[in-house]
């Protein structure tokens, strides 16, 4: 049985990882998937100083208080840009990673290098997307009931995380047992973004026919595949 840490990406929290966890679970491997600091239940955190880095110090602390070793780390969306800084920092502890439409950034890189279209800045800590625009992103891949349930969870994220360069000292030079899902309906992070990706750790590729959020809308193919690596 392996253990797993399940990371989100930008408006999430660890919900949106549910029912890929449940099955992991049910199949007796060990899951955590929490959320990050200043994101879903842990909104009210919100503050300046948050940023891709603070939130991967968390994961690493996680890990070591809860003793986790031969880790699968996997990351979707932003959450990638915090999977590759908490391997790099806990190399020891980590199996392999799993990009599952994810960004996965080069050191001095910012989201919106990479990412195209703008969300609405709330405030000077945080940023969400438009009103109405989740309910309609999510009705593209899946059905209208849990499309509605899983838009009223999404929430702000810190804007830092945006705006701010990610520092990446060497995981672009390890070697990674790694693996890049592309999900093929989704304009964001984007094939060549996610290809580089592969290509440079020479990481296994694999396809899903849907949208960004594919924990939700295809669960059972992305369990199939982070299991199988």
């Amino acid at each position: 049985m392996a253990t797993f840490v399940l990371i989100h990406g930008a408006y999430q929290g660890g919900w949106i990882w549910s029912p890929v966890a449940a099955q992991l679970r049910a199949d007796g491997h060990v899951v955590y998937a929490p959320s990050l600091d200043g994101c879903a239940e842990r909104s009210a955190q919100v503050r300046p100083g948050i940023t891709t880095e603070t939130q991967a110090d968390e994961i690493v602390e996680l890990m070591r208080y809860e003793d986790l070793d031969d880790v699968v780390l996997v990351g979707t969306s932003s959450g990638g840009m915090v999977l590759t800084r908490v391997a790099e920092i806990a190399r020891e502890r980590i199996q392999r990673i799993v990009f599952v439409d994810a960004l996965a950034l080069y050191d001095g890189e910012r989201i919106r290098d990479i990412v195209s279209g703008a969300a609405v800045d709330a405030s000077e800590v945080a940023t969400g997307p438009a009103p109405g625009a989740m309910l309609e992103a999510l009705q593209a891949s899946m059905d209208a009931d849990l499309a509605a349930w899983a838009s009223e969870r999404f929430g702000l994220h810190p804007v830092a995380v945006f705006s701010e360069p990610v520092e990446l000292d060497s995981f672009w030079d390890q070697s990674w047992d790694a693996t890049v899902i592309w999900c093929r309906q989704a304009p964001n992070p984007g094939e060549a973004h996610q290809r580089r990706c592969a290509e440079h750790l020479g990481a296994r590729w694999h396809e899903i026919d849907t949208g960004h959020y594919p924990m939700l809308s295809t669960p059972d193919e992305v369990t199939r595949l982070i299991l199988e690596g």
